[in-house]
């Protein structure tokens, strides 16, 4: 009888572990997927998009300058627009807002779960996007300093640009001293740092505010789903139009109108190709060609990603960010 009992307390403590495992496993899971997608509390408010005055009292010759830079940014700005910008009632989107369109699910409204490379696409993006739009540059290669992930990311204009996001980030560079790499942002942008000191240059909830930025384009909805223990907040596709455009200009550039050249190519849509592929989005886009169509579209991106950034950086220094942010890409 004792040794029955015996063996039982034994089965029985061995399933009461077993159950405390299980459970213990369920609610990490939940916890993981909770902070994988439960937006933030506060409402993300896009107030003081753009900011008004200079200051006063500077040198009259100083103020000349910013005013002609002022110019020439306003002048970037507008280019933008006619930057591969194909019909002219298309809705103007920046880099962070048609990575994150490619790589949403159009019912669902959210990224795949597994994909954990599409925050860093974002940052990356940021980046690119500042530099196409004159804010930022990489330091002149020097003889210590050839390659483009040793050069360091320096301040062209502080103008704002009008994007949240944008001009958030821009802050931070101007704020800091010394200047750090394309490599350092990424990491310093997206919180993968030790550092405590610099945690104070992450960018808090950028789906969400990108994804806001969609909804009042017209592009995305927000809707509630109950997920598991929690209430999500999603954002299915509605504009399925310019969703569509967006996926056809990338499958065209790589099929129709390739040119087996990166230099030759749109920078936009040559940036647009090294994101997508860096946030793990670029299969998807291609996914609905044919099978031929599709193998020759995946070769050719391949191809593109996989060519030496420090070689085609130098080539053309407009698209120096882009290869730098690819390199960077490639390291991590």
């Amino acid at each position: 009888m004792c040794r029955f009992l015996y063996m039982y307390m034994i089965v029985y403590t061995h399933m009461c572990i077993y159950m405390c495992v299980y459970i213990y496993v369920c609610v990490c899971v939940c916890i993981y997927i909770y902070v994988l997608i439960q937006p933030p509390l506060e409402q993300v408010r896009m107030s003081s998009l753009t900011h008004r005055g200079r200051r006063r009292g500077a040198e009259v010759g100083k103020n000349s300058e910013k005013e002609l830079e002022g110019e020439e940014d306003s002048h970037q700005d507008r280019c933008l627009d006619t930057d591969d910008s194909g019909d002219s009632k298309d809705i103007r989107l920046n880099l962070m807002e048609e990575v994150l369109l490619l790589g949403l699910k159009d019912k669902e409204g959210y990224t795949s779960f597994w994909n954990d490379c599409i925050s860093s696409g974002l940052r990356g993006g940021i980046l690119i996007e500042l530099a196409m739009r004159g804010r930022i540059h990489l330091e002149p290669p020097t003889i210590r300093k050839k390659r483009l992930l040793d050069r360091k990311v320096l301040l062209k204009s502080d103008s704002p640009t009008g994007d949240v996001l944008l001009d958030e980030t821009l802050k931070h560079i101007k704020a800091t001293e010394p200047a750090e790499t394309v490599q350092t942002w990424i990491e310093l942008l997206t919180g993968e740092t030790w550092n405590p000191f610099k945690l104070q240059y992450q960018l808090r909830n950028v789906r969400e505010r990108i994804a806001k930025n969609l909804v009042e384009k017209g592009i995305l909805t927000t809707e509630k789903q109950n997920f598991l223990l929690f209430d999500m907040t999603t954002h299915p596709v509605t504009n399925t139009t310019e969703k569509q455009r967006l996926v056809r200009k990338l499958q065209e550039s790589v099929l129709e109108r390739w040119v087996n050249d990166p230099q030759r190519m749109d920078r936009r849509t040559l940036a647009l190709l090294v994101l997508a592929h860096s946030s793990d989005v670029l299969e998807s886009v291609f996914s609905t060609l044919a099978d031929d169509r599709y193998d020759i579209a995946m070769n050719r991106a391949k191809d593109l990603v996989e060519l030496d950034p420090e070689v085609e950086g130098t080539k053309h220094s407009a698209t120096e960010m882009i290869w730098a942010v690819l390199a960077a890409f490639n390291k991590s």
